[in-house]
């Protein structure tokens, strides 16, 4: 039986313009032309790959070339060797040596983390003014 941890593969003779959408991890190695959108799987783009597209996944690992825009709701991961321009919106962002990259970067919280920060920075305010009424 196959392993059902294996991804799905795009090989490196494969070309894709459009629209790729799933719910299961996916491994690139050939040319896409459009949208990648995983929402809830890790999307891997091989050193072969060569896209021209907006990627959507949890996760994102670049190992080859991307212009177009990364969304990830967890980690985004710039490998060496890569080439990426493009804006880059995560929770987390690692560019390793040698990765070039070219475009901004939003590093955006979680709405758990956000709301706890929101609640810190509320609570120290409430009591310096408590405190100077006193």
């Amino acid at each position: 039986m196959a392993v059902e941890n294996t991804p799905a593969r795009i090989g490196k003779s494969v070309v894709i313009r459009g629209e790729v959408k799933g719910s299961e991890d996916l491994f690139v190695d050939g040319r896409v032309e459009g949208t990648i959108t995983l929402s809830e799987s890790r999307l891997t783009i091989g050193p072969n790959a060569v896209l021209a597209a907006d990627l959507t996944a949890k996760d994102v690992l670049i190992q080859g070339q991307v212009q177009g825009n990364i969304v990830a709701s967890g980690r985004v991961e710039l490998r060496a060797g890569c080439a990426v321009t493009g804006d880059v919106r995560a929770l987390r962002l690692a560019i390793e040596d040698n990765a070039i990259f070219r475009g901004k970067v939003d590093l955006t919280q979680g709405p758990a983390a956000a709301a706890a920060k929101a609640a810190e920075s509320a609570q120290p305010q409430e009591s310096e003014a408590a405190g100077g009424l006193s």
